[in-house]
């Protein structure tokens, strides 16, 4: 079995970021090109001015290195955090990463003093909703909309602490 290790994100792992975002979503949703856009678009602007002390990234990575799994803790409001880029690659789903990986994410927004996070997703991604509705997030928001090239009822999703 692969050992999985959670390291801090730098932005030399951006790239992979990305890439791996854009070809999960082509190939399991058909997303469109407009989605690696809009991930690119959250790394750079990540990248160009996190608050290190309140937001945060990790990577996790297989026993040779390779990354597996990101996930992104951002401000969105002074009691808020806004769960970013949650993604564990094919090759590690049903391994309990996922798990290690939000419950990293939330344990980080806590210490930091968040009251709650929220997250922005597709109901398509049965898998993730059932992780957060695990985990005691609630549903809060559901609306159909037309994006990256795909019909889908996008969600939003939240926890207090």
């Amino acid at each position: 079995m692969t050992e999985f290790q959670i390291r801090a994100y730098t932005p030399d792992d951006a790239a992979w970021v990305g890439a791996a975002h854009a070809r999960h979503y082509r190939e399991v949703d058909g997303f469109d090109d407009s989605f690696g856009v809009l991930v690119e678009s959250i790394l750079r602007d990540f990248d160009a001015g996190h608050d290190p002390k309140r937001e945060t990234g990790w990577i996790a990575v297989d026993d040779t290195g390779a990354p597996v799994a990101c996930i992104f803790c951002v401000k969105l409001t002074e009691q808020t955090a806004k769960l970013r880029l949650f993604l564990v690659t094919q090759a590690a789903r049903g391994s309990g990463l996922g798990y290690r990986m939000l419950q990293t994410c939330m344990g980080f927004a806590r210490d930091q003093g968040y009251a709650g996070m929220t997250l922005w997703t597709h109901e398509s991604h049965a898998a993730a909703c059932a992780l957060y509705r695990r985990n005691g997030w609630q549903l809060v928001n559901s609306t159909p909309v037309h994006s990256f090239g795909q019909d889908l009822v996008e969600q939003e999703w939240q926890i207090r602490f």
